[in-house]
């Protein structure tokens, strides 16, 4: 059976990242189309599909907010398989960016806003209305440059086959929640390795972190519980056509009980599913 090609729609929130998502994407192979007329999408599909160009084979295809329903419409084709990459980040580091860079939204060049305020909101209410469960979403909030070109690197090697993959993440909620999370779980209800001194300057990625926190009577049954329901919601979700899913577990500082329930949750799924990990607030401790 002939591979089909591979389209990557790229799109979400000014100053989330589009850029360079899309340079990294040009790095790992991919062809970038970037403002691409919308009306001619019918043209494109039918080049896609007859062109024996190997630049054709992976594009990747970036896209405004005004036109990212039109091309999600249209990218059908019997030889095109489309992914959609949703890069979203929170309002305070949208404005943050533009402050900094001093580049204007393109809603204020296009008289759609007044302010840099109403530009996000307005364009945060056109993506609500055309997005689903089904796209690839990257919260780039608190990723450096290297480590959001690791986690396109995981998500669309041109040598993987788009599958079911999960992301385990875990948090402190001191230093805000993961915005890109299908799902998010509270585990400070969990007995704190931080109140026991000989293993609070330790992490959950320590083995004596890891025991402590997992061997508690009141883990075990918090997990017996969970893994019954994300077992049956990970086949669900693959029967429904989703491609990646992101479990984001979140403790007080994101050190201990998160890292620990993440790192046992990636170890009991990576055998059945293309799973990642990330410790997101987990910090180098130095130990005496």
């Amino acid at each position: 059976m002939e591979k089909k090609k591979r389209v990557i729609l790229v799109s979400g929130l000014s100053g989330a990242g589009k850029s360079t998502a899309t340079r990294v994407l040009e790095d790992m192979g991919y062809h970038v189309i970037d403002n691409y007329p919308v009306q001619l999408v019918s043209l494109l599909v039918d080049m896609i599909e007859a062109s024996t160009d190997p630049r054709y084979s992976y594009i990747a295809l970036s896209t405004s907010a005004q036109d990212f329903p039109e091309f999600l419409r249209g990218l059908k084709g019997q030889d095109i398989e489309v992914q959609v990459l949703f890069l979203d980040a929170s309002d305070s580091v949208l404005l943050h960016r533009y402050k900094s860079t001093r580049r204007m939204h393109p809603l204020l060049l296009l008289n759609t806003a007044n302010t840099l305020e109403e530009a996000i909101a307005v364009e945060r209410q056109m993506f609500a209305r055309n997005t689903n469960n089904s796209f690839i979403t990257i919260d780039t909030s608190f990723l450096s440059e290297k480590e959001f070109k690791r986690k396109m690197e995981q998500m669309f090697a041109k040598t993987a086959v788009p599958t079911f993959s999960i992301s385990f993440i875990s948090f402190g909620y001191k230093y805000g929640v993961p915005m890109d999370a299908d799902l998010m779980v509270d585990v400070r209800f969990l007995p704190n390795p931080f109140w026991v001194v000989a293993l609070r300057p330790f992490s959950g990625n320590d083995k004596q972190v890891y025991d402590y926190v997992i061997e508690k009577p009141e883990t075990q049954e918090f997990l017996t519980r969970f893994l019954a329901f994300t077992d049956y919601a990970f086949e669900q979700y693959l029967k429904e056509g989703k491609n990646h899913f992101t479990v984001a577990i979140g403790c007080t500082g994101g050190q201990h009980r998160s890292v620990a329930i993440t790192n046992y949750l990636y170890d009991h799924y990576r055998t059945q599913y293309n799973c990642y990990k990330d410790h997101r607030d987990e910090k180098e401790w130095i130990h005496d």
